[in-house]
């Protein structure tokens, strides 16, 4: 079983925590009993919370990597993408056999469990017309490919023909469990962003119709609530930000 990472229950009690208090906001405004109230959005907050716990959890992967994590798995496949093919291969295969796969290479092949691996690490997703050109040339022949990401198109084309893709979460998941990562990663120290360019990056005009849509529903909703006053001034300082980013923030 996977480990429940703490961004993972950090979105679980969001969700819940929301609903909860939207369900009791909800009710008292019908004028439901206090404990029937709090009792029905307990009830509420669970069931969103199971809800989203199975949805989640089946379907988050990247998304619930921690920023050392995803700086270390964009590292990895920047690294894939810029090195030697033969190189490629013999990373690939060392993580394999270290992972007690059936894996070998001879000459350009590398196979796993019989199977040609094709690596196709690109910068862009690897397209339909990438993976037409492999269907072309193995004909009948299965085979699989490692690549960063897929396009749609590509995905549907290689599902279509019933062959299979090693992408990559899978692929760095792959190298952390065999602990076979290359050191040293061709360009592995990625740059951080100072404080400077984050608040550049905040206080761009692209920014201001977000800060428009929060402010204008803070308003909104301080028609129903029963704090009235928190959301006009929290909604008036957000439709104040949008404003000024519009006028005076970085193209």
């Amino acid at each position: 079983m996977k480990k429940i990472r703490i961004a993972f229950l950090a979105d679980l009690l969001f969700y819940s925590g929301s609903s909860l208090l939207l369900a009791l906001g909800i009710l008292r405004f019908y004028r439901t009993p206090m404990w029937a109230a709090v009792l029905c959005s307990i009830l509420i907050a669970l069931a969103v919370g199971g809800i989203c716990f199975l949805l989640m959890y089946r379907s988050g992967r990247k998304k619930y990597m921690n920023k050392k994590e995803l700086e270390e798995r964009e590292a990895l496949l920047l690294h894939l993408t810029l090195e030697k093919p033969e190189r490629v291969r013999a990373a690939l295969l060392a993580a394999l056999l270290a992972d007690e796969k059936a894996a070998h290479c001879e000459g350009d092949t590398l196979s796993v469990d019989g199977v040609p691996l094709v690596p196709l690490f690109t910068m862009e997703p690897v397209g339909a017309d990438q993976i037409a050109y492999l269907l072309r040339e193995y004909g009948t022949e299965p085979f699989s490919v490692a690549c960063n990401t897929l396009s749609h198109d590509a995905e549907k084309l290689l599902s279509s023909f019933g062959r299979s893709a090693l992408c990559g979460d899978e692929i760095y998941r792959l190298f952390v469990k065999t602990d076979t990562i290359p050191s040293p990663l061709i360009c592995g120290e990625i740059p951080r962003r100072t404080v400077k360019q984050r608040l550049r990056r905040s206080f761009s005009k692209s920014n201001a119709r977000p800060f428009f849509i929060s402010g204008a529903l803070l308003m909104i909703m301080s028609l129903f609530t029963f704090f009235p006053l928190y959301y006009v001034i929290s909604g008036g300082v957000l439709l104040f930000c949008a404003i000024a980013v519009r006028l005076c923030g970085y193209a």
